[in-house]
């Protein structure tokens, strides 16, 4: 350790995933420096030890500085930009971003870092800020074998493994994949549960069969009390994952790979965004898929684990919710319009 930096770890940008991950660290005792350009909702954080800093270049007396930030541009003016964590005389030894952006705003930021000695490592994530918080998120590693090495420990603490992937921005594509993945799978899921339903089979039967077969994953049961009980807080947006759509599929284009089934999926998230449920939780492709097949979709108000629990207790309370979908149909053979309400 150089005789400039701390043993702190800086942390830049508390969203949802970031606030949740800095209280992983700072439970395991690690002193944490934090950031956020909206200094209000970093200073929750302080009565749990955290340090808030006024300033990103603040954060660069720190070891080893994590950045998690939305965008490709957010990413470039958070290490880059005028106000940003190079902005100052001191740099880090080692940035981690753990961000989901494109290859080429990866590249530029290693760029940037390598100017001024300082090591990046790209470490996107892989779960919601629920996994995070039960120790089950994962990493895709790219950058030197000895910067993954050094960063392990950091990442035991935040999640429950990491994989190393290869040199230079590797990691990037591995998550644009994993995130195309995502998308087609919770339509597929929602197709099937709309089906098993119309045809009599309540929600929460259904996908307690697919959860305990040779299909069923963390991604199901963890989504299930959504599916089951309608509850669509923000977990993942469909705007952002409409991003990471874009991401992926421009990607393909560059190394001439087809995705038709990927591409279809990205028309029914901007067909989801269109009417008006960018903000909430992309599970909402049940809601579209039910309209489209005149079903009236109620929650089922049950009470249902999302598997994120070692014991498998339940970890999410039913929702009551009132009603029906915003995107349901009036009766099995009206359907209504798209995005009107009762």
């Amino acid at each position: 350790m150089s005789d400039n930096h701390s043993a702190q770890a800086g942390w830049l940008g508390t969203g949802r995933m970031g606030s949740v991950l800095i209280r992983r660290l700072l439970a395991a005792g690690t002193d944490v420096l934090v950031y956020n350009r909206t200094k209000a909702r970093a200073e929750p954080l302080a009565a749990l030890g955290a340090k808030i800093v006024d300033h990103a270049p603040d954060l660069a007396r720190a070891e080893v500085v994590f950045v998690m930030v939305g965008t490709s541009q957010d990413l470039l003016d958070a290490i880059c930009g005028p106000a940003g964590l190079l902005a100052g005389d001191q740099a880090p030894r080692m940035v981690i971003d753990l961000s989901t952006v494109s290859v080429e705003a990866s590249r530029q930021a290693r760029t940037e870092l390598a100017e001024r000695g300082t090591e990046f490592l790209a470490a996107p994530v892989m779960g919601n800020p629920r996994v995070a918080a039960a120790g089950r998120l994962t990493f895709a590693l790219s950058g030197s074998p000895e910067a993954a090495a050094a960063a392990r420990p950091y990442l035991d603490i935040l999640g429950a493994g990491s994989s190393y992937v290869g040199e230079g921005e590797l990691a990037r594509t591995v998550k644009l994949c994993h995130n195309l993945f995502l998308g087609v799978v919770i339509q597929s899921l929602a197709e099937v549960t709309v089906l098993a339903e119309k045809a009599g089979v309540s929600r929460q039967a259904f996908l307690a069969c697919i959860n305990n077969s040779v299909l069923g994953s963390t991604f199901t049961r963890y989504k299930t009390p959504a599916l089951v009980n309608l509850d669509f807080h923000a977990t993942f947006t469909s705007t952002l994952l409409r991003k990471d759509f874009d991401l992926g599929l421009a990607a393909a284009r560059e190394h001439e790979v087809p995705m038709p089934i990927a591409a279809a999926t990205h028309q029914i998230v901007q067909t989801l965004i269109g009417y008006g449920y960018g903000d909430q939780d992309f599970a909402t492709v049940i809601e579209l898929q039910a309209c489209a097949s005149g079903l009236e979709l109620i929650s089922e108000n049950a009470e249902v684990h999302d598997g994120l629990e070692p014991d498998g207790r339940e970890t999410l309370p039913p929702v009551p919710r009132q009603g029906q979908s915003r995107l349901s149909a009036d009766n099995q053979n009206q359907p209504r319009v798209l995005g009107t309400t009762n």
